[in-house]
């Protein structure tokens, strides 16, 4: 009997840690003696109904196990909502076709809470069309808000990387406040949920140090109250340090920084809520204010991951493929904290469809009274999840990556439109 082949693809924004799960995933694959081949989509599942496939097997074990120190998706990820199968089955009979010419019995997705919609709909579609796929989501975001895993593989090496540069950079305004600035603002990414700005209060040990001020999406913005907390952590300090979700919102529950524009799957454009705040503690203050949106660079910092985060990674990767030969389906791999006094985990599983759409925002009780910064409650919880270096291998000063041929297949059906 002739071997079902498997199909990983990677959606959504990347993390310094998703090939660390592809590579799980293909390692995994590879050491098994029930799976054929295993294809990857180029550019997630925009390249899988364009036939873009490729074939994994044509790189080295080198090279992927490169992968585990290479950010960014080495496969290409892309931004693409598929639609209701009700309202257009074209995309799924598409997608049909290709499972079906390829051989495909697994399919995994590598994705946050809209990529795992797309999951369980395709897993859903393939076994009423009478051709059953095993589709498995793998959880990532940098965001953090997926629900029932305790964290998500991306999330600790981001808080790392913010922790750290928070730090740093207080550690240089402060030096330079006296005569300059007085005001530094840092924005960085959560839409809906406020976990990375959260995990700037790592920077401190202290809870007066910096960041003096966290601003989080679930906490709307009372401009008096805020001012008022800006102008006196600098009379205490003689500076302040601000972190700021990118979805910070005003009195009235609208984006500060939205740009009238949405993406692929209907969110808002954010446009950057750190002039804004800039320009309002320079205008009502007259402090001196400089701001800095790390942007992409907190997601791909490569050199700065989380051990913890790199292991977790690279094991859901594996418990994937390990969930398909066990014969399971429309499920995705979770991480369980369990209850021991030094931080330990393992992979637990949840339904696709508990999981699809729904975000897992800043609970209450991790966000002081005030709602300027985090509880003890909370960093309890995320200080582990920093925890180690997942090292790199070097070269002439620069770090290894991986270096993949990403062959083709030839295409074997008529193009998709």
């Amino acid at each position: 009997m002739k071997l079902k082949n498997l199909l990983y693809a990677q959606s959504g924004g990347v993390t310094s840690v998703i090939n660390t799960t592809a590579a799980g995933v293909i390692e995994t694959a590879r050491a098994s003696k029930k799976i054929g081949k295993v294809y990857a989509g180029k550019n997630g599942i925009s390249g899988i109904l364009k036939e873009e496939l490729i074939d994994t097997s044509q790189e080295s074990d080198t090279q992927i196990k490169n992968l585990k120190y290479t950010p960014g998706g080495a496969f290409g990820s892309c931004r693409f909502k598929l639609k209701d199968p009700k309202e257009n089955p074209n995309e799924y009979l598409r997608l049909l076709e290709i499972f079906k010419s390829y051989n495909i019995g697994y399919f995994l997705y590598n994705g946050g809470g809209d990529s795992q919609d797309t999951t369980n709909k395709i897993a859903n579609f393939t076994q009423t069309s009478g051709f059953p796929v095993q589709c498995i989501g793998i959880p990532k975001t940098v965001d953090n808000d997926l629900p029932y895993t305790d964290n998500c593989p991306g999330f600790g090496s981001v808080a790392k990387y913010i922790a750290v540069s928070t730090r740093e950079a207080a550690l240089d305004v402060e030096s330079m406040s006296d005569t300059s600035t007085k005001v530094f603002i840092m924005e960085v990414m959560g839409r809906h949920a406020g976990w990375i700005a959260a995990s700037s209060s790592l920077a401190s040990e202290e809870n007066d140090g910096p960041p003096h001020i966290i601003l989080f999406p679930e906490k709307k913005l009372l401009q008096r109250k805020f001012l008022k907390k800006v102008k006196q952590t600098v009379l205490r300090n003689g500076y302040c340090v601000i972190v700021v979700s990118e979805g910070l919102r005003d009195y009235k529950g609208n984006f500060l920084s939205d740009s009238g524009k949405i993406d692929a799957f209907g969110h808002k454009q954010l446009g950057g809520v750190a002039p804004r705040i800039a320009e309002m503690v320079q205008i009502k203050l007259g402090y001196k204010c400089h701001w800095s949106v790390p942007d992409y660079l907190q997601r791909s910092a490569r050199h700065l991951s989380s051990k913890v985060d790199f292991d977790q990674a690279f094991a859901v990767g594996k418990s994937a493929v390990e969930f398909c030969l066990n014969g399971d389906s429309s499920v995705m791999p979770v991480i369980v904290r369990l209850k021991t006094k030094k931080y330990s985990w393992k992979i637990g599983k949840v339904k696709l469809s508990k999981v699809a759409n729904i975000e897992k925002k800043l609970p209450s009780s991790y966000i002081t009274k005030d709602g300027f910064n985090v509880t003890k409650k909370f960093r309890t919880y995320v200080e582990p999840l920093i925890l180690g270096e997942a090292y790199l291998p070097f070269k002439n000063g620069l770090p290894i990556n991986a270096n993949l041929k990403n062959k083709l297949v030839k295409k074997r059906l008529k193009k998709f439109s």
